[in-house]
């Protein structure tokens, strides 16, 4: 079982048997470096891996495959939800991951969320999901957009939390105005809020609120999503500073999130991908760099919500 470090953040400051053995001996080395995975504290104590895994476009044997491989290089935290329609292959990996000695259960979190659609019934849809996961327990439930009786579903599984079948909860596509109102209303704050970070919709209002209210901040499309990818990965000014840093741009948008005490979830099925996104420990951006990402904000968000 491999050994971490754990290096707290505060969210104030976050085809042949030769090419087949190339990659093997490439991820080795990346899982080297992946022990030093820095960890955020969330507001109840736990803590958190700052990259992880999404799972939005995983299904079927792909999915499990892509979870098992994942945490076998290194990965902690894998994201899913109802609506992705691959809770049960997401918990299969996790138990095959943790029978075959690669990370004991409590060192992995597995964040899944709730849909709209499910509020009215929050009892059902919250034993739904557990049992599709069937690890024992939810590291972190959310709310996957605000909806009606989103306080009367966050409330139910406020119970779960106090029976310990759910350790932690988030929310999804809050924003200040949503997050203001809805605060007041609940009894367990929210350990986390998953939003679209990536340098071209930064959000920096947004991010800086939710972390001065002590909640952490989880980007989805950390790396601008799908049908979005192309322009991001060819921006010159990214491009310049990987050149210089001899990383990728997807690592450059990576590291930029994490710098800002962001949490990421890029998904990917490939594990030369993943690997990719994990080994951005051994090098720093420059107060330049970050000024240089800063200002390529467009407030052009890639999905509707």
């Amino acid at each position: 079982m491999q050994r971490r470090r754990f290096l707290a953040i505060t969210l104030g400051a976050v085809a042949g048997a030769g090419i087949e053995f190339h990659c093997a001996s490439v991820l080795a080395a990346i899982n080297s470096k992946n022990s030093d995975v820095p960890m955020l504290m969330l507001n109840n104590g736990r803590k958190v891996p700052m990259v992880g895994l999404g799972t939005y476009s995983l299904k079927g044997k792909i999915c499990i495959e892509s979870v098992y491989n994942a945490l076998k290089n290194g990965y902690r935290l894998i994201d899913t939800a109802h609506a992705y329609g691959n809770e049960q292959e997401v918990g299969a990996a996790v138990r095959k991951a943790v029978a075959d000695g690669i990370a004991a259960r409590e060192e992995i979190t597995v964040v899944t969320k709730l849909y709209p659609n499910q509020y009215g019934n929050p009892v059902q849809a919250i034993e739904e999901g557990l049992a599709k996961l069937d690890i024992g327990w939810c590291d972190i439930m959310l709310l996957h957009h605000p909806g009606s009786n989103d306080i009367e579903a966050y409330r139910a599984m406020e119970k779960y939390v106090d029976s310990g079948r759910i350790r932690a909860l988030g929310l999804s596509c809050f924003y200040i105005e949503e997050l203001t109102a809805f605060l007041s209303k609940v009894r367990i704050k929210p350990v986390l809020v998953q939003n679209e970070i990536h340098p071209y919709y930064q959000d920096r209002d947004v991010v800086q609120f939710i972390q001065k209210q002590g909640i952490a901040v989880q980007a989805w499309y950390p790396l601008g999503g799908r049908g979005h990818q192309k322009e991001l990965f060819s921006d010159p000014v990214l491009t310049e500073i990987a050149v210089r840093h001899g990383k990728s741009v997807a690592q450059i948008m990576i590291k930029w999130n994490v710098q800002n005490g962001v949490i990421v979830i890029p998904g990917s099925s490939n594990p030369m991908h993943q690997a990719e996104n994990m080994d951005i420990f051994d090098f720093e951006l420059t107060p330049a760099d970050m000024k240089a990402i800063g200002a390529l904000e467009r407030r052009e968000k890639h999905d509707w919500y």
